[in-house]
């Protein structure tokens, strides 16, 4: 598929309908639970660590070769890394007491994930170019991650005092810019072989970055049990399945 508009609509599509509906998971709960909050960041840092390397690295490798391929993935992990540093974020930590502060968290927090889906959409745009398939897979997939991350940033919200309408709205915007992402993905895969193989390796480093800075640490912190090796492990293996299923 190489209509890269329609390719952007599906970006677009994938990252606001799973952030959205983990805001609308939340409306009327107001709170979840650290244990419950730490099996769904395990999920998605499950479901993410292999679309890493199930699909954008192999695909990477396959397409380009070693060099093109970890040259995008320093790239991702050097991006995230800057970004990180220069505009930093709240992880998905839910301690802070008042209304107003755990506002400011579930906008730092939105603020946080719209940075990263634009990464994560450029999995998309790219993963498309390779193949239709592994674009529908990643953008399934993808969709799958960002409910756990709506969810987080809807609680805050909820928390705060937002109305129901006003937290589904926010949660939906933040996964708008995946749709940037894969327009840019697909724009960028489109001048080469090597610039497609440098894009793709780009996405996984990039989501290798925020699976094993912010999601896994912050699905160990919040409880001693091992409800988050459990969620990471169950993620891991309904990516393996999504994956074989979509094939």
């Amino acid at each position: 598929m190489e209509n890269i508009a329609l390719i952007a609509l599906i970006g677009l599509l994938s990252g606001v309908v799973g952030t959205g509906l983990g805001g609308l998971g939340i409306i009327g709960i107001r709170k979840v639970s650290p244990s419950w909050l730490s099996v769904i960041l395990g999920i998605s840092a499950g479901i993410m660590t292999s679309i890493i390397f199930l699909d954008l690295i192999p695909e990477a490798k396959e397409i380009g070769n070693m060099f093109s391929s970890i040259l995008g993935i320093l790239m991702g992990v050097g991006l995230i890394g800057f970004l990180d540093l220069k505009f930093p974020h709240h992880h998905f930590s839910l301690t802070q007491n008042g209304d107003v502060r755990y506002l400011k968290m579930g906008l730092l927090l939105g603020i946080g994930i719209a940075l990263h889906n634009i990464p994560e959409g450029l999995a998309i745009g790219s993963g498309f170019i390779a193949s239709e398939t592994m674009g529908i897979r990643l953008s399934v997939l993808m969709a799958a991650h960002n409910i756990p991350e709506g969810l987080a940033m809807a609680t805050a919200l909820g928390l705060a005092g937002l109305r129901g309408r006003n937290i589904l709205l926010y949660t939906i915007l933040a996964g708008v810019p995946m749709g940037i992402g894969s327009l840019i993905g697909a724009y960028i895969a489109t001048i080469s072989n090597f610039a497609l193989s440098v894009s793709l390796g780009f996405a996984a480093g990039a989501m290798l970055y925020i699976v094993f800075d912010e999601l896994i640490p912050d699905a160990h912190v919040r409880v001693k049990g091992h409800q988050a090796i459990g969620g990471i492990i169950f993620g891991v293996i309904l990516g393996l399945i999504i994956n074989t299923v979509l094939h």
